[in-house]
């Protein structure tokens, strides 16, 4: 059996998926793109796009962590 080693079996995770890992919501994660802050996205054809899961994971910390450390979270009187 032949590989090709230019195919990537990186799994492709779309919006949602990417939401839900790093706690941002659309118009925050594509801020931090054009900012240089997150991994860009795959754009898979004209109305669909992904990240590699790997960039996501080595891009951004996850939502838990983030939240645990975050520095302006408003705290209940």
């Amino acid at each position: 059996m032949h590989t090709n080693p230019s195919v990537s079996t990186e799994r492709l995770l779309r919006l949602p998926d990417v939401e839900a890992m790093t706690g941002l919501r659309r118009s925050a994660l594509y801020a931090a793109m054009k900012e240089g802050k997150f991994p860009p996205c795959v754009k898979l054809g004209a109305r669909a796009a992904a990240w590699p899961e790997s960039e996501v994971q080595a891009g951004f910390p996850p939502a838990s962590v983030r939240r645990e450390g975050a520095p302006n979270e408003r705290r209940p009187a």
